[in-house]
């Protein structure tokens, strides 16, 4: 990246600083405060921010009203142990091991798609088993096949016809799984974006002309270190 093409992204960056100073009136600065609880502003910056310095967004992961955890998918999956297994179902009276995930996201106020070709590829990847957490999806068969990490080495899945939903030992390795998709991220977003800001020395309510020199300094070091 050349230090022209550079300074051009930073102009960029401060003029999106510019319009979300003045979409709202400022607010008295409290980095503590701001920090705790971002706003709309700041996701939209932090994404702006990305796109300006040519990063990549991150996957999009299904909205999470309730703020579930991955030990409260586990805890919803666990109230469906011995529910038949019935191809199509989604529901007590029978599910399917993508109706046994739609449903137990459901519960919790999660929309996710109703077939395995859908929530395959929802949320995050995880690289490997031994990565996953409570409340991974584990996609296996080619894409046939979708269990819950439950921790512990264990899933719960709804396998086939004549068998009920149960929790049992994992079965698979890496070599049999064909994605690991975490729904639930470790950090929200919009947190993620106001510790984006904290650590450029800016907040929505700060994003004057002192704010935007800050950033375009550090940016400036930024990009002329990394310059050939």
């Amino acid at each position: 990246m050349t230090m022209i093409e550079a300074m051009g992204r930073i102009q960029q960056i401060q003029a999106t600083l510019q319009q979300l100073s003045g979409a709202a009136p400022a607010a008295p600065a409290r980095a503590t405060t701001d920090a705790a609880a971002p706003t709309a502003g700041s996701a939209e910056f932090a994404t702006s921010l990305a796109s300006a310095l040519g990063g990549a967004t991150p996957a999009a992961a299904p909205a999470n009203p309730g703020a579930a955890t991955g030990s409260d998918v586990v805890a919803a999956a666990e109230k469906y142990l011995g529910v038949p297994y019935v191809f199509g179902g989604e529901d007590a009276s029978g599910m399917d091991c993508s109706g046994l995930v739609q449903r137990v996201y459901s519960d919790l106020g999660i929309d996710v798609p109703r077939l395995v070709s859908g929530q395959m590829k929802i949320g995050t990847e995880v690289g490997s088993l031994a990565e996953a957490k409570p409340g991974d999806l584990i996609v296996t068969n080619g894409g046939d096949h979708i269990l819950i990490y439950a921790g512990d080495h264990k899933v719960i899945h709804a396998p086939y016809e004549g068998r009920t939903v149960c929790k049992v030992e994992a079965y698979m390795d890496d070599s049999d799984i064909d994605t690991i998709r975490r729904v639930i991220p470790d950090t929200p977003p919009a947190a993620s974006a106001a510790s984006t800001l904290a650590a450029l020395g800016g907040t929505r309510g700060s994003s004057g002309a002192g704010g935007t020199d800050m950033l375009s300094t550090a940016l400036a070091s930024i990009v002329k270190g990394g310059a050939s």
